[in-house]
């Protein structure tokens, strides 16, 4: 027994200086509070044999009225024979904010062992009373009268009457003026002084916006704020980060959110009090966003080049080449980093200038960022292989990388270095060698027999023997003449084909885009987003490329503007063709509701070609 009851005892040590080799001191207090009201603040220890609890100054704002109380708690667990033990103390101190303002209080000390351990500091902001309780603030100032009123304004009236300035939602954008493909932060957040239960919404269709929307913890808070005068529980509900993709002035269109609400029954009846004091009754909300206009600023013309690739915000460019010294027929790869935030998802791929003797291969695009109410943040890696098929040597040119700088409003320039490859002749460089590993030109490669020899059968005829004047001669003559001719009359046929296949395209252009549109709302009806878009996208492309006569791989929304320019097409008709192509590109990104979105573009594609239609005849 004496032997059970030490092995207890050393256990328990043991475990003590376990725990005391990994203290955790932590404090902890509301980020605001009201000015003249009581608030806690408690710091935690996670061990049992701490001493000498220190705390700093709190500064000339925040007055301690008690403390430290100190609680210790206790557990020990046994689990499959291993016991498992913990102890933590816990003190705490009544505080009071004497003025408005915000204050950082220092981290306090405390001694474990031969150690001293600081905790973390805390801020705390003192917000105004409301002002309906300035005129008694004073009397009430260490009371906890402010407190209570609130809590009794959280509980709400009862009488189902709940005003728009007890409760409403804020639509909130980090800026209102921006470039285009800028990103900017918009959040939903509600203040409510009454006992609200949940909140449900159906984000609204943001045309023209290109949206991610930022995972928010499951578990929301609520934080006191002063709103207009009045303190508010309030809770950001949810975040989206937006980039515009067309210039102008867009909107963000006024969101509806229900909210249910829990208002105590409250009744004259004594006895109704006694017995029905604690029911709730639950009434329902509508909560309703203002608009808010979002100018957009087209990105400037001038020191824009081709080596823009569509980068908006802020980034830098590194890169990194797998060797410089390599032999035939050995791959070498170019790894290029575009780091930092900005819309980096729409960044296009840059085009590395390799030698022409280097077989060339579909570069590797790693997303590696995250979303941040700043934008994308992080990095987007570009890999680009490449394999040399001659010895020699070899310059790869440095790589531009221009994006848009929202803070200076310039376009600025990055470039990679340049690299000097040696290329040796590489050993068995005559047997066939398989390029594998990427997404090649060709599935397969073979190397050092591109050019295979074959022998071929037919009779033999003697040297001396006359070919001139024979009828193989005159054929051999008059042949090629035949063939010019033949040649000329249908290359004359085939241009004159050509000239009524071009007119036959223009004619037939709304006809093949109806039939377009016809399977499209056939995939819609089906809820088939990607393919949806996809046909949409093609029914636009294709009219416009059979009535310009431009064949659709030459196709951009640069030329697309300056023909129809040409031909006298209104601006905003213009613009509402491009916008909508736009549209399609980015909408099946967009999170909300994918059907409602999916209805808006079909109709909108059918208006636009309706309209380019009339527009082309005249």
């Amino acid at each position: 027994m004496r032997r059970f009851a030490s092995l207890i005892i050393m256990t328990l040590c043991v475990i003590a200086v376990n725990a005391a080799s990994d203290v955790v001191f932590t404090a902890q207090a509301p980020k605001a509070v009201v000015l003249g009201d009581n608030f806690r603040l408690t710091y935690t220890v996670n061990v049992s044999n701490a001493k000498k609890m220190r705390l700093q100054s709190v500064g000339d704002g925040l007055s301690v009225l008690s403390g430290p109380s100190q609680s210790t708690r206790s557990s020990t667990t046994i689990i499959n024979g291993k016991m498992e033990s913990s102890s933590t103390i816990t003190y705490t101190y009544i505080l009071v904010g004497l003025e408005e303002g915000e204050y950082t209080i220092p981290g306090a000390t405390i001694e474990v062992g031969n150690n001293t351990y600081t905790s973390n500091s805390v801020k705390i902001k003192v917000l105004p009373r409301d002002d309906n309780q300035q005129a008694q603030g004073s009397q009430n100032q260490n009371s906890g009268t402010t407190q209570q009123n609130a809590q009794s304004q959280l509980q709400g009236s009862g009488n189902g009457n709940i005003s728009g300035s007890d409760l409403f939602m804020r639509a909130i954008v980090s800026k209102t003026d921006v470039y285009e493909q800028e990103a900017f932060l918009l959040t939903f957040k509600v203040y409510s002084l009454v006992n609200l239960r949940s909140i449900s919404n159906k984000m609204p269709d943001l045309k023209n916006f290109h949206v991610q929307e930022i995972e928010l913890p499951q578990n929301k808070e609520f934080e006191l704020e002063h709103y207009n005068g009045r303190n508010y529980q309030t809770l950001v509900w949810s975040q989206y980060v937006l980039f515009p993709q067309q210039s102008g002035d867009l909107e963000i269109p006024a969101t509806s959110f229900e909210a249910t609400i829990a208002q105590a029954v409250q009744s004259d009846d004594i006895f109704d009090m006694f017995f029905n004091g604690g029911r709730y009754i639950e009434t329902n909300k509508n909560l309703v966003t203002s608009p808010i206009k979002i100018h957009v600023k087209p990105l400037p013309s001038s020191g824009k080049t081709d080596a823009f690739m569509g980068g908006v915000g802020e980034f830098s460019i590194s890169s990194d080449i797998s060797s410089e010294n390599i032999k035939t027929n050995e791959a070498v790869t170019i790894q290029v980093i575009v780091s930092g935030t900005g819309n980096m998802k729409l960044i296009k791929t840059p085009e590395i200038i390799y030698p022409k003797d280097f077989d060339i291969y579909d570069p590797k695009v790693e997303n590696r960022f995250s979303l941040k109410t700043s934008g994308q943040s992080g990095n987007k890696v570009f890999e680009y292989l490449a394999i040399p098929r001659h010895p020699g040597q070899y310059t790869i040119p440095a790589l531009n990388f221009q994006y848009f700088d929202v803070k200076s409003g310039t376009y600025k320039t990055l470039s990679t270095k340049e690299y000097v490859i040696n290329v040796e002749k590489g050993e068995g460089s005559d047997a066939p060698q398989i390029a594998t590993g990427y997404v090649s030109k060709e599935d397969l490669k073979y190397v050092g027999q591109d050019v295979r020899f074959h022998t071929t059968s037919g009779r033999l005829f003697r040297a001396d023997r006359i070919l001139y004047g024979s009828k193989l001669f005159w054929i051999l003559v008059i042949s090629p003449l035949l063939i010019l001719c033949i040649v000329l009359s249908l290359s004359r046929k085939r241009i004159k084909d050509n000239a009524n296949v071009v007119l036959t395209k223009r004619k037939k252009a709304n006809s093949v885009a109806a039939r377009r549109l016809k399977s499209a709302f056939k995939l819609m009806n089906s809820n088939r987003k990607d393919e949806f878009y996809d046909e949409v996208l093609k029914a636009l492309w294709g009219y416009i490329s059979d009535k310009l006569a431009i064949p659709v791989v030459d196709l951009s929304k640069d030329n697309i503007e300056s023909e129809l320019r040409k031909k006298s097409v209104p601006e905003e008709l213009i613009s509402k063709f491009v916008g909508l192509m736009g549209d399609c590109e980015f909408a099946r990104y967009a999170p909300g509701d994918d059907s409602g979105r999916m209805d808006n573009i079909y109709e909108n594609a059918a208006n636009v070609i309706g309209q380019m239609e009339s527009s082309l005849k005249h």
